[in-house]
């Protein structure tokens, strides 16, 4: 069976989109959800709980993904 994670990944300005990978993030956050329609909702409040929210749109922005990954028994 799989399952799905949600990642938010807050890359530099200067990063191009499709460059902004979990390796050149500056941040990473990963939700375990259970459809692929979770991966679309809930990630803007995980980024205004932090202090990442006064530099989204300025310095920085925004890239989700929603990852299948197979569940482990």
């Amino acid at each position: 069976m799989s399952v799905f994670i949600a990642v938010v990944l807050v890359c530099a300005n200067s990063v191009p989109q499709e460059a902004c990978t979990d390796d050149r993030a500056s941040e990473v956050r990963k939700v375990r959800v259970a459809n692929e329609l979770g991966c679309t909702s809930g990630w803007q409040e995980i980024i205004a709980r932090t202090d990442l929210r006064d530099e989204v749109g300025k310095t920085s922005y925004l890239k989700t993904e929603c990852r299948r990954v197979k569940e482990v028994p």
